[in-house]
């Protein structure tokens, strides 16, 4: 196996796993907020307007890091610096 496959094999390994956690754990903590937020609603229904604007944000907020775990996976593989370090390197053996 050459330096460039491990490369490749590693860069695709490593960000299939950060799209996983990146799906698995945002979505875990919504499933987990949303039923906090419907728990104090029937508890509290005057404060309805709060708790659904405090969860909306929440949300954005969990959301937005599936959306930066999504971003790093794609510089892992399109933008990896690592690349052109060895291709430049097999270029230069040949």
């Amino acid at each position: 196996m050459t330096s460039l496959t491990l490369i490749a094999v590693i860069s695709i390994v490593t960000a299939a796993v950060t799209i996983i956690i990146g799906c698995i754990t945002p979505a875990i903590a919504e499933c987990y907020a949303i039923v906090t937020a419907l728990n104090s609603l029937a508890q509290q229904p005057d404060e309805a307007s709060n708790i659904t604007r405090t969860l909306f944000v929440g949300l954005a907020m969990i959301e937005s890091m599936a959306i930066y775990c999504l971003v790093v996976a794609m510089a892992i593989i399109f933008a990896n610096p690592f690349w052109n370090y060895f291709v430049a390197a097999a270029a230069a053996a040949h």
